[in-house]
């Protein structure tokens, strides 16, 4: 399993539990994508390619890997790997294959929104606190505000964002740059989750989903994007009735 753009696989840590309790026949692995956690920078150009490809290594590395899970950024990486190694189930959650290349000048893109407001803050902060209040007092939830905090890592005598901003954003350009929907029609058994109150997938993407080949199945779950914190029991149940 892996995460979107400002987070880590520590994020899905929850979700990993509750799944390998309901089927012990099952391990997980929650990965760091570059330029995240405790995760490597890796080599530039920053894209979604090149994610796929670290991913693909690590997928080979480890052997005996059977499905692969992403959750936004994370989803649209999984469906960029998925056509560099074998795996018996793909996972998409709540993440288009489509391109939006208009959305990274969008002012009302709520990441895009977070990606300019790390890019005026200062480079250290004296506490977790003062970071978290300077996010709210931006117009960002407390909630929001104490989870991009998690990327705060102690240097000397302050705090410091371990997130590199210029290359998330390339990071950023790329993703909705990418159009995947080639690689929606063929391959191996895909699952997409849907959240119901997300905007990240569109009504005419959701449209095209259901008329796709009989190896895409396609899931709704009540919740906004960030599914796996507000319907976090609708995630596992999913994934433990349809792993193999």
């Amino acid at each position: 399993m892996t995460h979107g753009i400002f987070g880590a696989g520590s994020n899905w840590r929850g979700i990993a539990r509750k799944l390998v309790d309901r089927r012990r026949e099952w391990g997980v692995v929650l990965v760091d994508l570059r330029l995240h956690g405790r995760s490597d920078a890796g080599e530039p150009p920053h894209t979604v390619a090149a994610c796929a490809e670290d991913l693909a290594a690590l997928i080979r590395e480890l052997g005996d890997v059977s499905a692969l899970a992403g959750h936004s950024f994370g989803g649209k990486t999984a469906l960029a790997t998925r056509s560099l190694v074998t795996l018996a189930q793909t996972w998409v959650l709540d993440a288009s294959p489509g391109a939006r290349p208009e959305a990274i000048d969008d002012p009302d893109n709520s990441v895009v929104r977070v990606l300019d407001m790390m890019a005026r803050m200062p480079a250290s902060w004296p506490s977790r606190d003062a970071f978290v209040a300077a996010v709210v007092a931006d117009g960002h939830s407390t909630a929001l505000a104490q989870w991009l905090a998690m990327n705060l890592v102690v240097q000397g005598d302050a705090m410091v964002n371990r997130l590199d901003v210029a290359a998330l954003r390339s990071l950023l350009v790329d993703y909705y740059r990418l159009d995947l929907w080639q690689d929606v029609l063929v391959g191996s058994e895909l699952h997409f989750v849907v959240a119901t109150s997300g905007s990240s997938v569109s009504s005419a993407d959701r449209a095209r989903l259901q008329t796709a080949p009989p190896h895409v199945h396609v899931h709704e779950i009540t919740a906004g994007h960030w599914l796996h914190i507000e319907a976090p029991a609708a995630v596992v149940e999913l994934f433990a009735t349809h792993l193999p």
